[in-house]
């Protein structure tokens, strides 16, 4: 865990007990602290991969909001491990009414920030949501069909079949692993995906439910959150990677889908890496200089 004081809590979202954790600097005062509220990815739960950014974004004076998706992690919800992405937008929803509910939070300087698949969640929201602070999203999902055609035929049809399986039988989930390591079989076997479990395994020293819905991969082709690019009107910072082929990002392409609001940063790095030293610490920079230039506003 990080360095600092924590408090956890939960949210209802649709009758389900979502899981959420306020992260505070241990040496905070009581006033009500400008907040990042954390929109994690396609497997990911509260603290996988972002420990590091917690620690940074307290030391800079901000308050953390983390939570986890209805059937993820520590919240309630069945099916578990199931995964769409409107449904997911609308949890995001419920989380920013709760994050501006707690005492600790200045409801009124929030930045929404989101990572991998949470990423292309919080352009969705950032553009409706013209209240906020601002917003950062690094190595988003933008375009689920990129995401989708990057895959070898071979590996498709298999996911094809699990899908199938899974949606004929409703009684028995299919499951599949959500990263493998490269030619593993699992939604995710590209850009030293495994290194997650690693990272787990070493920073927060428990085992990860390394396992997802078949049939959520059912609807990666048609989510295509560029689309809200145009309208945002918040200050937001998109940061992708280079190398990405997970989430290929094309500067240029998004350049041209964005607003006058939307400030586009790259790192030359894979999908993985800019979660990791010694990508971390060019990426953390690029986010905290945007978003202490917000809050000197």
């Amino acid at each position: 865990m990080p360095k600092a004081n924590y408090r956890k809590g939960s949210f209802t979202h649709q009758q389900v007990r979502c899981a959420a954790t306020l992260h505070k600097a241990a040496n905070a005062d009581a006033s009500p602290c400008p907040t990042i509220l954390m929109v994690h990815g396609w497997g990911g739960t509260q603290l996988t991969l972002v420990t590091h950014f917690i620690t940074a974004f307290n030391d800079a004076g901000f308050c953390v909001v983390t939570f986890d998706y209805p059937g993820w992690g520590d919240s309630e919800g069945l099916p578990r491990n199931v995964i769409n992405p409107w449904k997911r937008e609308k949890t995001v929803e419920s989380a920013l009414a709760y994050a501006k509910s707690l005492p600790e939070v200045d409801n009124s300087n929030i930045i929404l920030w989101g990572s991998s698949f949470g990423g292309g969640h919080v352009v969705r929201i950032a553009a409706e949501h013209p209240e906020l602070r601002g917003a950062i999203a690094q190595v988003p999902m933008l375009d689920g069909f990129l995401t989708v055609k990057a895959a070898p035929l071979s590996r498709l049809l298999r996911f094809g079949l699990d899908i199938v399986r899974d949606l004929i039988n409703p009684f028995a989930t299919r499951y599949l692993p959500i990263i493998s390591e490269a030619g593993g079989y699992s939604s995710m076997d590209r850009d030293g995906a495994w290194r997650v479990e690693e990272w787990i395994r070493t920073h927060l020293e428990r085992l990860n439910d390394n396992r997802v819905a078949a049939r959520s991969l059912a609807t990666m082709s048609f989510y295509r959150p560029f689309r809200y690019l145009k309208l945002i009107q918040i200050p937001t910072l998109v940061i992708g990677a280079t190398r990405d082929t997970v989430a290929p990002f094309d500067e240029a392409g998004v350049k041209r889908m964005s607003s006058g609001s939307v400030e586009i940063r790259t790192i030359d790095a894979n999908h993985f890496d800019p979660y990791l030293e010694p990508w971390f610490e060019e990426n953390i920079k690029l986010q905290l200089d945007f978003a202490k230039k917000l809050n000197a506003r």
